[in-house]
C-alpha cells in the first residue's frame, strides 16, 4: 500500500502473474471442496431432502388405531385388482 496525496492508503495495481496465481488458487480450492459441495447442494442431496420430507409425513398404524378403517381400505384395494376369470385361463 502506498500513501496518496490526500493522506489515505491506496492499493497498487496488481500485475497479471499475481492475478493468474489468485485464479489458480481459487480453482484449486473449488476442486478440493467439490465433493463436499456436491453432497450438500448436488442432485443426490436434493433426493435425500425430498426423501426426508416424505418420511416426515409417514405414520405408524397400530392395531388399535383405525384397524377397521385399515381393513376396509385393504378390502377396497383387493376388490379393485383385476382378476382372471376361469374361462380366460382356458384360452
Amino acid at each position: 500500500m502506498t500513501k496518496d496525496r490526500s493522506g489515505g492508503d491506496t492499493i497498487r495495481p496488481v500485475s497479471w502473474p499475481w492475478l493468474v496465481l489468485l485464479v489458480l488458487a481459487a480453482a484449486l480450492a473449488v476442486a478440493v471442496e467439490r465433493p463436499r459441495l456436491e453432497r450438500r447442494f448436488g442432485a443426490s442431496a436434493r433426493r435425500d431432502r425430498e426423501r426426508q420430507q416424505r418420511k416426515k409425513q409417514l405414520r405408524v398404524v397400530t392395531p388399535d388405531d383405525e384397524s377397521d378403517e385399515f381393513i376396509r381400505s385393504v378390502q377396497r384395494d383387493l376388490d379393485a385388482l383385476p382378476t382372471i376369470e376361469e374361462r380366460d385361463r382356458k384360452t
